[in-house]
């Protein structure tokens, strides 16, 4: 494991520099956008940024509010790294009350209740979880513009999680257990903070989901647009919510062949034919994921378990497949990679 530590520690210095750029390069280019927009009589679509006057960039918003995790998180952790004054001038010039209400303005109607859910939504959460737990003047007026929004969706969550009786499992936006998972750490900090209600839904929403699976199809995966492996997010979200004892034996069930790395599809990074089709090209980041996810698992269990050196060279080989794409490369990938590329690198 150590090896495999000093290698992720490596990558991060010698890349944190490029993802930095990549962020700033795309939290401000408006166009090309993809949005998905409620059409009304004689009511004109507005632009990008009319609509989004904070995350008007990266191609599309939820990606937009990962770019901006991506420069929060480098900036606290990382700033020897990166230009980090120029990372500030940024932020302080998106992260505005008057920003964050327009924001605010846009999801409230009734129209956009299930918008970004729940990609999006767990995204402004991590970013605001990134921003409020950080002892930072700036910081903390960051979160405090981001908490109305925040507010928004911790609502709209508690709202739906009872109503959700079925998981969404396919590896993209809609994906149930890699919203929750990004949405952890937030409803932990509100946890903590005396407001357990979406702590205790997300909890009862993945033992209801996830509890009792066992001998997982993941021999299906990959499907050609995901970016996201529905075995491994699962896997991931457990982590976090049970004890590692237990955590052991409910992999074993969910997948019983990982000593041998079967199934064979789960151990194979993706082939990525073509990174400027925008489907394809998500592959790229289902490798990341998976990487991370290997990551994961193998830090959960018991160092001695026999199946952590198939998870850790899995992670290896997923990480290289894909970490190169990050940045320099067609829009459909550099729109959102840095993220998945952070996430596990960090």
């Amino acid at each position: 494991m150590a090896e495999w530590e000093t290698e992720r520690t490596h990558l991060l210095k010698t890349n944190a520099g490029a993802l930095a750029r990549t962020a700033l390069t795309n939290v401000v280019r408006e166009y090309p956008h993809h949005e998905s927009h409620w059409h009304h009589e004689d009511v004109p679509i507005p632009t990008p940024k009319q609509s989004h006057p904070c995350f008007y960039g990266s191609f599309d918003w939820h990606s937009c509010v990962e770019m901006f995790w991506v420069l929060v998180r480098l900036l606290r952790h990382h700033p020897e790294l990166v230009p980090a004054e120029e990372i500030r001038d940024v932020l302080n010039d998106h992260l505005t009350a008057e920003a964050l209400a327009g924001e605010v303005a846009f999801f409230t109607p009734e129209e956009h209740r299930t918008t970004q859910r729940p990609y999006g939504w767990s995204a402004l959460l991590e970013l605001t979880f990134e921003t409020v737990t950080w002892d930072d003047p700036d910081a903390a007026r960051w979160s405090t513009g981001l908490r109305e929004l925040s507010e928004l969706f911790v609502t709209r969550y508690n709202h739906w999680l009872p109503r959700a009786v079925y998981p969404i499992r396919y590896g993209l936006h809609e994906n149930g257990a890699f919203g929750l998972s990004r949405a952890l750490p937030y409803a932990d900090y509100l946890a903590d903070h005396g407001d357990r209600m979406l702590r205790q839904l997300i909890g009862d929403a993945a033992r209801q989901w996830f509890g009792s699976d066992r001998d997982y199809p993941g021999s299906w995966e990959p499907s050609g647009a995901d970016f996201l492996s529905p075995a491994l997010a699962e896997a991931e979200l457990m982590t976090r919510l049970l004890p590692a004892s237990e955590f052991a034996g409910w992999l074993h069930r969910f997948l019983p062949g990982i000593a041998d790395r079967e199934p064979a599809t789960l151990f194979t990074p993706a082939t990525v034919t073509d990174s400027s089709d925008g489907q394809i090209a998500h592959l790229h980041g289902l490798n990341l994921h998976r990487a991370w996810c290997w990551h994961r698992l193998a830090r959960t269990l018991p160092g001695d378990d026999a199946r952590i050196p198939a998870m850790r060279e899995t992670a290896r080989a997923h990480t290289h497949a894909s970490l190169a794409q990050t940045t320099g490369g067609a829009y459909m990938v550099e729109h959102f990679l840095a993220y998945y590329a952070l996430l596990l690198l960090s």
